[in-house]
C-alpha cells in the first residue's frame, strides 16, 4: 500500500498546483473560485498525509514531514476562517493550534541543530530556511489564539486571514515542485529548468498574495458593505471584479 503513496502524493501535488493558481485569479467568491479552493484543500490535505508517511519512513528529522504537517494546518484553518462559526470548527482550530505550535516548536530545534551541523543544513535544508518556517508558523499560532480570544473575525481580516494562509500552503507546494530541477525536468522542456525560470512561479505567487493583501486593506470600507457575517458555506468577495 505504501508502494502506491508515491504516485498519490505526486499527482495531489500536480492538482493543488493547478487548483492553487485557478483559485488565486478567479473572481474572489464566485462559483470558479470556490469550487477550486475547495479541491484545492482537498489536494493539498491528499498531498500533505501522503508526503509526510513517506518521508516519516526515511528519517524522523526529514523536512518533507514539516512541510506535510504545515500544508494541512494551513489549508484547514484557511477553510474554518471562512465556515460558520460552529462546535466542530472550534475544536479543529484549537486542535490546528496545537499542531502549529509543536511544528514552531521543531522547526526551532532543527534550525539550532542544522547551525550546528558542518553545512549549516540538515537534510539539504539549510538552518535559515527552518527559521523562516518556524516564524511563519509561530505568528500563524498567534493569529489563531487571538482569534480564539477575540471570537470569530470579521469583513476585510477574515478575508485576510483566509487568503495569505492558502497562499501559502500554495507556496509551500510550488516551493517543493519548483525548488528540485529534476523534478521539474520531468514534467517540463529544458529552458523552463534554469533556476530563474524555476524561481518565477514562487515569485509570482507571492505577488499575487501580496496584491491581494493590498487590496483588502486598500478597500476595507467597501467590502462586505452592509454585512457582518460570511454565509455558508464559502463565500467570499471583494466587491469588485479581477
Amino acid at each position: 500500500m505504501l508502494i502506491m503513496l508515491l504516485p498519490v502524493h505526486i499527482f495531489a501535488g500536480g492538482v493543488a498546483i493547478i487548483l492553487g493558481g485557478i483559485a488565486l485569479v478567479a473572481s474572489k467568491g464566485a462559483t470558479l473560485h470556490r469550487r477550486s479552493g475547495l479541491l484545492f484543500v482537498y489536494a493539498m490535505l491528499t498531498m500533505g498525509i501522503s508526503g509526510s508517511i513517506l518521508a516519516l519512513r526515511q528519517s524522523l528529522t526529514n523536512s518533507n514531514i514539516l512541510g506535510g504537517f504545515m500544508s494541512a494546518y494551513f489549508v484547514v484553518t484557511a477553510l474554518t476562517t471562512v465556515r460558520p462559526v460552529s462546535a466542530w470548527t472550534r475544536r479543529l482550530n484549537a486542535g490546528a493550534l496545537v499542531v502549529a505550535i509543536a511544528l514552531s516548536l521543531v522547526e526551532i530545534g532543527m534550525g539550532f541543530k542544522a547551525l550546528s551541523n558542518p553545512g549549516r543544513e540538515i537534510n539539504g535544508v539549510p538552518f535559515f530556511m527552518l527559521f523562516f518556517l518556524a516564524t511563519v508558523t509561530s505568528l500563524a499560532a498567534a493569529g489563531d489564539i487571538r482569534m480564539m480570544r477575540s471570537g470569530a473575525l470579521q469583513a476585510a481580516p477574515r478575508l485576510a486571514r483566509h487568503l495569505w494562509r492558502m497562499c501559502f500552503a500554495l507556496f509551500i507546494a510550488a516551493g517543493s515542485f519548483f525548488s528540485i530541477r529534476s523534478r521539474v525536468a520531468k514534467v517540463l522542456p529544458q529552458p523552463f529548468t534554469t533556476p530563474m525560470m524555476r524561481a518565477l512561479p514562487i515569485a509570482l505567487l507571492l505577488a499575487a498574495m501580496c496584491y491581494w493583501l493590498w487590496r483588502v486593506h486598500a478597500r476595507r470600507g467597501a467590502i462586505f458593505a452592509g454585512r457582518t457575517a460570511l454565509p455558508p458555506p464559502y463565500s467570499l468577495s471583494l466587491g469588485g471584479r479581477l
